[in-house]
């Protein structure tokens, strides 16, 4: 299963309820706001910021790699110890199989890992009831709990996000408004920030956010140098709206279908199809066909956000 699959299945896991198109709409209207200063974080005197990383099978590995590399590799001069301690948490200590067919040994589960100060959430699949509930517990103490891409479907089922407002992958948009009707997504977001909670976009966009957290604990200089060193040119985690490419869905042409829930490129003759209002629409997968078929007008008005 290749990294895009993974990314969909994980949104497709644990499908809620429809909600009404209003409350819909509301949800895919907000549009980035203004680009804030970094909100200072407390660094401790001594000792590392412990940052723990959730992964369950399904886990896409630039959502967390991606993020631990940039924590890994911050060096403040004259600080004795490292400024980050980064680890991953598992359900269990046994194996998961990541994206590509990676296989990673958690360093701890769920009861044994030390108390985090930053949680990492990429897109995953096997993140079950446990993984939700440690969530929640560790939140009530941490400085940043933070997802990548999909994530935010996990994040979500925490109920951390309800009120809030959070963006994910830019294909996941809809699908995310239509599950989580509670929470304000943002489209064209590179991050958002709400109190200890932030959310991320896509894939690299984690890099980002975690340069943004590092310059919240240590300053910009720190950020810049972790960069610096990383060779990362991107300069998306200074401005959390440098997303904007993805605001705008993609519409479908003669000849070439887009899946109207997610806007992933599709096979005509060989995918799930549907006919509403005398047209037919194609998706990527039979799950966004189903969620789809619930609501058509919902995901069709969505477009016009």
């Amino acid at each position: 299963m290749n990294r895009r699959q993974l990314i969909l299945r994980s949104t497709a896991f644990g499908l809620a309820p429809l909600a009404s198109s209003g409350s819909t709409a509301a949800a895919l209207a907000v549009a980035p706001g203004p680009v804030s200063p970094a909100a200072p974080l407390p660094v401790p005197t001594s000792g590392s910021i412990p940052v723990a990383f959730l992964i369950s099978d399904g886990a896409v590995i630039i959502d967390f790699c991606g993020p631990w590399e940039v924590f890994e590799s911050v060096s403040i001069v004259g600080r004795r110890d490292p400024a980050f301690s980064v680890y991953t948490v598992g359900e269990t200590t046994d194996p998961i199989t990541a994206s590509g067919g990676m296989k990673i040994l958690p360093n701890f589960n769920f009861k044994t890992a030390p108390a985090p100060k930053v949680v990492v959430i990429p897109a995953q699949s096997g993140a079950g009831e446990a993984a939700l509930e440690w969530i929640r517990r560790v939140t009530r103490n941490t400085d940043v709990t933070m997802s990548v891409c999909t994530g935010a479907y996990v994040l979500a089922r925490t109920g951390l996000l309800k009120g809030q407002s959070a963006t994910t992958h830019h294909t996941s948009y809809a699908d995310f408004a239509m599950q989580f009707p509670d929470v304000r997504m943002v489209r064209g977001a590179r991050f958002v920030e709400s109190g200890n909670i932030a959310t991320s976009g896509g894939l690299s966009s984690g890099i980002d956010l975690s340069l943004r957290v590092v310059e919240r604990y240590f300053g910009r200089d720190a950020a810049l140098q972790t960069a610096y060193f990383m060779e990362y040119q991107g300069q998306g985690w200074t401005d959390p709206n440098s997303n904007q490419t993805y605001r705008a869905r993609r519409t479908p042409s003669t000849g070439h279908p887009v899946c109207p829930v997610c806007d992933m490129d599709v096979d005509a003759a060989t995918a799930p199809q549907s006919v509403y209002q005398g047209k037919n629409y194609y998706f990527c997968m039979a799950a966004h066909k189903a969620a789809f078929d619930k609501a058509p007008q919902q995901f069709l008005d969505s477009n016009e956000s």
